[in-house]
């Protein structure tokens, strides 16, 4: 029978081996064997308060452990026991039947696991109590864990049992007195687990007394594996944290730093020690720690980690960091604080900025290119460039262009100095005020000092760059416009010029104020490359006013300088030249005074545009008015112009193509004879009949307008049509309007719409013929095709009302001419002009001498007197008078010479189906008008 505190009973109990060989009597014990304390001291270890030893299981088939089944996961840090036996324990005959498993509860270690999880789930610390003799005294659950071994059967048993070399047992003895004599070994040994695989553990002894004095040895048991890998990971975390060229820093839940690495800490500008128990916004300037905390707030509140934001340099420094912070949680799952990075990111977002800014040139290029594509005018230009440069290349911005640019004149030869003219025509700012208007009025002239920065770029074509006491030298000494920039804090200015085939035309000035960076040398490369742009489109638009103004003098000098105003009509204009710029039309009107007052009314259009188009219709309008001058037929004229187009046309390869409406007024008859080419047909406005009666430079009544309707005709040049006239009577007061067709028509719209429109308005009463005017060009559509526009208003009434007239018709008998002379003789002495009655009667005495002689039918004559003295003879014979030159020796054939000598003007006309033969004589002390002479 087992004697108490020896472990016998164990021993019977779980079929072990014997211990060893009794101890001989009266051999020397260990130290502390012999005391009568020692059994109740293992047996306090071995039991702890409310738990009781457990009671073994019933012996049976199933006794011991058995490896898991396949497929089933392992314990966390145990070995893979698929398909290997359960080891006896060393020197025994086996597992004992009641001998449990290492994976069963038992009361002292239910779960076998530990609530949620922490460092010691990852490096267990078994912890095993030994007595002097190197036996186990207690066997912690998780050294039963970590080698499998219950606690009942190496309880009692010497430890060193577990090891398997021999030279393991004896540095294990030998580490024990160690222990006992010094109180602690320290030290790595191999260990077999229970399924007989050695396992190496980091072994720490350290000795005990209990409160009886007795001595003890705990043994700490840690596996080496686990053990290397967590020193391996703190070494990597120290090697990380302090050589990282990252800044480091982790702050507890209240957002207080708890450790910061060097690089954070030099980053910061302050020492590492003095970032500990502190938070940001105590280490960080306030601006810069705001961004900083909301950041650290929001991570710890969700969990949701931020990853590379890009903030400032803190505290004024020059720069940019990246930061990024995530949460800490510990393996239970409780908040530990945050963890964050910071990273130098200065040159990463300096060389993104330098991308981000080049594409933004570039985008600007493109923009301003298409904005200023299709400008051909300087002005507006240089506007778009100011605009353009503000605000995302500078605050202020100013186009300064040569005099010669903006008006359109030829490029000065020589070089600039002083005396050279600019303009201010481009402005732009951030923000306006009377500072502000005094350095960048439009309109303003520039004046400069040769060796101001102005004076050194217009001459030399070198771009400069501004800073400092350089600002004040820009163009004169007191210049306003300086004093405004320094009042505006202008820090950095460029002054570029504006070059165009290597002739500097302007300058673009853009400057930058406030907290703005100032100008670099890509900025300055940049406003160089735009100024080039820019310097391009202005010359081009230079060229452009200047060839336009070329082309509209020279259409304005073929149109008519003055325009008469005939009797009896009274005569509005409106000449508008297209919107195509040196592409003018061929567009044309005229009025033509005509003997016996009449007047013709012209308007044509020659098809096509540009220098040719118009000099074409020089060409066409001076033959109408010559083939006029002959007091020809309207429908004789055009038909007289149509045969003429081939010398008219363009060019040898170019057919005429012209529109043309001729109508010729007689106000003495109140008659109306028009005639068109494939012209839009005239209108007519007829007055109401209580309508005043008609005066110059009176007010027009309005009335009810129409359309005339009259033979199309062919275009000139066209031919196969014959042209038409159709003659009619004209109620006084009447409004005759002729236009071409950039006046009514449009392209998405009939001509009628327009004719329409057009008698809308003229129909309405105005307080003259030069308002109506205005009203029609005001209603012109403005989608209509940029063609020129010609409106030639007539209004037409009797001719004055003082002017007096006298006609008689007379048999072609030889006494008409006595009976013609004497009534000439009378009716002039009744008029008061009896100076001109001796040449009138001589020339009305061979004209109706000619006129019995050749005609049959009745003759007549009639006097009319204005400014002019206008005699008509008229007779059924519709060929002209010839005029012969009559030798000295011929009777007769000095009838003409006679009237062409002494006559103003003579000259003939057909008239129904015979002809009119005119002549005007002028009273000495009357004037005759100019238009005559």
């Amino acid at each position: 029978m087992a004697k108490p505190g020896d472990g016998g009973g164990e021993r019977e109990a779980s079929g072990l081996p014997p211990r060893g060989p009794a101890r001989p009597s009266g051999s020397a014990l260990p130290i502390g064997a012999g005391r009568s304390g020692s059994a109740a001291a293992r047996a306090r270890l071995r039991r702890r308060p409310g738990h009781e030893p457990p009671t073994p299981p019933t012996a049976g088939p199933s006794a011991g452990p058995e490896p898991p089944a396949r497929g089933a996961p392992e314990a966390p840090g145990s070995r893979s026991t698929r398909g290997r036996p359960v080891r006896a324990f060393p020197g025994g005959p086996g597992p004992h039947p009641a001998a449990r498993s290492d994976t069963e509860p038992t009361a002292l270690h239910p779960s076998r696991r530990t609530e949620g999880g922490s460092l010691l789930d990852v490096v267990r610390v078994a912890i095993v109590i030994l007595d002097t003799a190197g036996r186990v005294v207690l066997w912690s659950p998780t050294a039963e864990e970590m080698l499998g071994w219950p606690s009942e059967m190496l309880v009692g048993r010497a430890l060193e049992e577990l090891l398997a070399a021999p030279e393991d047992r004896q540095r294990a003895r030998a580490a024990l007195q160690e222990t006992l004599r010094r109180g602690s070994w320290h030290g790595f040994t191999g260990i077999s687990d229970r399924y007989g695989v050695p396992v190496e553990v980091e072994v720490r002894l350290s000795l005990l007394v209990d409160g009886d004095g007795a001595p003890y040895v705990q043994a700490a048991l840690t596996e080496a594996a686990a053990l290397r890998a967590v020193e391996r990971d703190l070494a990597v975390r120290d090697a990380l944290f302090e050589q990282s060229p990252l800044g480091i820093a982790v702050l507890d839940t209240e957002l207080r730093y708890t450790a910061v690495n060097r690089t954070l800490a030099e980053m910061n500008g302050l020492p590492a020690e003095a970032h500990i128990g502190r938070t940001t916004g105590e280490t960080l300037p306030e601006r810069s720690a705001d961004e900083i905390t909301a950041l650290q707030r929001q991570v710890l509140a969700t969990g949701e980690p931020v990853i590379d934001v890009t903030l400032a340099s803190p505290g004024g420094r020059a720069g940019f960091r990246s930061i990024s912070f995530s949460r800490m949680t510990d393996r239970a799952g409780r908040v530990l604080g945050i963890s964050g990075t910071a990273m130098d990111v200065t040159e990463r977002y300096r060389a993104v900025a330098k991308v981000e800014g080049a594409r933004r040139r570039l985008s600007l290029l493109n923009e301003f290119g298409s904005r200023v594509g299709d400008l051909l005018d300087a002005s507006m230009i240089a506007q778009e460039l100011a605009g353009a440069v503000v605000p995302r290349l500078a605050d202020y911005a100013a186009v300064i262009l040569l005099q010669a640019v903006a008006h359109g004149d030829d490029l000065p030869r020589h070089g600039h100095d002083r005396r050279t003219s600019l303009l201010q025509l481009g402005v732009a700012s951030v923000q306006d005020g009377p500072t502000v208007e005094t350095m960048l009025r439009h309109g303003a002239r520039i004046t400069f000092e040769d060796e101001s920065a102005f004076g050194r770029v217009l001459r030399s074509g070198v771009p400069e760059l501004l800073t400092g006491a350089e600002l004040d030298a820009l163009s004169f000494p007191g210049d306003p416009k300086v004093e405004a920039a320094r009042d505006l804090g202008i820090h950095s200015r460029l002054v570029v010029p504006l070059r165009a085939r290597g002739i500097v035309i302007g300058l673009l000035v853009v400057s930058r104020a406030g907290y703005r960076e100032g100008f670099d040398r890509d900025d300055l490369a940049f406003t160089v490359e735009l100024a080039d742009r820019a310097g391009s489109s202005l010359d081009n638009a230079r060229l452009y006013a200047r060839e336009r103004t070329a082309a509209l003098t020279l259409q304005r000098t073929l149109l008519p300088q003055q325009v008469p105003q005939p009797a009896g009509v009274e005569v509005a204009y409106r000449y508008v030249p297209g919107s195509s710029g040196t592409e003018v039309g061929g567009d044309w009107f005229d009025v033509i005074p005509l003997p016996g007052d009449r007047t013709a009314l012209v308007v044509g259009d020659v098809m096509g545009h540009g220098l040719r188009a118009a000099a074409t219709m020089g060409r066409l309008r001076t033959a109408v008015r010559v083939l006029a001058a002959l007091d020809l037929a309207p429908e004789v004229v055009l038909r007289h112009v149509h045969e003429l187009a081939d010398d008219l046309a363009q060019g040898p390869d170019e057919a005429l193509l012209a529109t043309c409406v001729y109508a010729v007024f007689d106000p003495a008859r109140r008659r109306l004879t028009v005639t068109k080419a494939g012209h839009i047909p005239p209108v007519l406005v007829v007055p109401g009949a209580d309508a005043e009666p008609a005066r110059s430079g009176g007010p027009l009544p309005g009335g009810a307008g129409q359309v005339l309707d009259l033979p199309s005709g062919a275009p000139l040049g066209v031919g196969g049509v014959p042209f038409e006239s159709i003659e009619m009577e004209i109620p006084d007061g009447s409004l005759l309007a002729l236009c071409t067709d950039g006046l009514v028509e449009s392209r998405d719209k009939d001509l009628d719409v327009g004719l329409g429109r057009l008698i809308s308005v003229l129909e309405q009463p105005y307080a003259s013929i030069q308002q109506a005017c205005e009203a029609v060009l005001d209603t012109m559509e403005q989608g209509r095709e940029p063609d020129d526009v010609a409106l030639l208003l007539a209004r037409l009434g009797r001719e004055r009302e003082d002017a007096p007239t006298a006609g008689w018709t007379l048999p072609a008998e030889p006494t008409a001419v006595s009976r013609a002379r004497r009534l000439v003789r009378h009716t002039l002495a009744d008029w008061g002009v009896e100076s001109l009655t001796d040449t009138a009667e001589l020339l009305v005495s061979e004209l109706v001498t000619n006129a019995v002689r050749y005609a049959s039918a009745p003759i007549g004559v009639r006097l009319t007197l204005g400014d002019l003295l206008l005699v008509e003879i008229s007779d059924p014979l519709p060929d002209p008078p010839k005029e012969r030159h009559a030798s000295a020796g011929d009777e007769g054939g000095r009838g003409l010479e006679l009237v062409r000598r002494l006559a103003l003007r003579w000259g003939t006309r057909a008239e129904g189906l015979g002809k009119v033969v005119w002549f005007e004589l002028a009273d000495s002390d009357v004037q005759p008008p100019e238009s005559m002479l």
